[in-house]
C-alpha cells in the first residue's frame, strides 16, 4: 500500500475545471491522481503518514493552500507540496518555502515545469517516508534493550573498553561482556561502527 501511495498525487483546488486539467496532465506521468475541492475535504480523506505529492492552490474558500500545508506539517506528514497560485507575491512564496514547499508555481504555468516539480516532490516524499520508517524500526529495536543494556550501549559507542565500562557502572567484567553481547544481538548489529550508526539514526 505504501509503495503505491508514494506514487500518488493529491490535487486540491476549488475550481472543477482546474482539477480536471491538473488530473489529466499529472496522470500523464503514470501516477495515480486523487482530486479534492477543498483542504477540509482532503484532510477528511487523508492519513498523515501516507507519502506522495500534494498540488494545492493557494486561494480557496475556507482553508487556504498555505493553511493546508501548515496543518500537514504539524501532523508530521511526509507529503511533499507543490503550491500553485494565480496571485503570487513574495511574502506568500516565502511562507510556502519556509514550510518546505518544493516550489511555488504561478498560473498560467508551463506544463513541463509542473510535471518536473511533481516528479521531484514524489521522490522527496518517498525518501522522507523511508527515513521515517527506518527511524521507527530503529526505535523499535532500541525498545528491546533493558535500561542497563542501553547504558552499556551508550558507553560502548563512546569507545570505552569493557574493563572501563565495568569500573564506571560498578559491574563485573563478565556481566558487561554479557550485556554487550545482548546489545549487539538485540539490535542486530555486528560491529561497534554499526551500533554507533544505529544510535545516531535514533536521535
Amino acid at each position: 500500500m505504501q509503495a503505491d501511495a508514494a506514487r500518488t498525487v493529491y490535487v486540491v483546488d476549488d475550481d472543477p475545471a482546474m482539477r480536471h486539467s491538473l488530473g489529466w496532465l499529472i496522470g500523464s506521468l503514470g501516477v495515480a491522481v486523487e482530486s479534492f475541492g477543498s483542504g477540509e475535504e482532503f484532510l477528511r480523506a487523508m492519513r498523515a503518514d501516507r507519502p506522495g505529492c500534494l498540488v494545492t492552490d493557494v486561494r480557496m474558500p475556507g482553508m487556504s493552500g498555505l493553511e493546508l500545508q501548515d496543518t500537514l506539517a504539524r501532523a508530521g506528514s511526509v507529503l511533499a507540496v507543490v503550491v500553485i497560485t494565480g496571485h503570487g507575491d513574495v511574502p506568500m512564496a516565502a511562507r510556502a518555502f519556509r514550510a518546505g514547499a518544493v516550489d511555488v508555481i504561478e498560473k498560467p504555468f508551463n506544463d513541463q515545469l509542473l510535471l518536473d516539480r511533481v516528479h521531484e516532490a514524489l521522490e522527496k516524499s518517498r525518501r522522507a517516508w523511508e527515513a521515517q520508517a527506518r527511524k521507527g524500526h530503529v526505535r523499535a529495536l532500541l525498545g528491546r534493550l533493558t535500561p542497563r543494556e542501553r547504558q552499556v550501549a551508550d558507553l560502548v559507542v563512546q569507545g570505552k573498553p569493557n574493563k572501563v565500562i565495568a569500573a564506571e557502572i560498578n559491574l563485573s567484567l563478565k556481566t558487561v561482556e554479557v550485556h554487550r553481547h545482548n546489545v549487539m544481538d538485540k539490535l542486530e548489529v555486528a560491529s561497534v561502527s554499526d551500533l554507533t550508526r544505529l544510535l545516531i539514526e535514533a536521535e
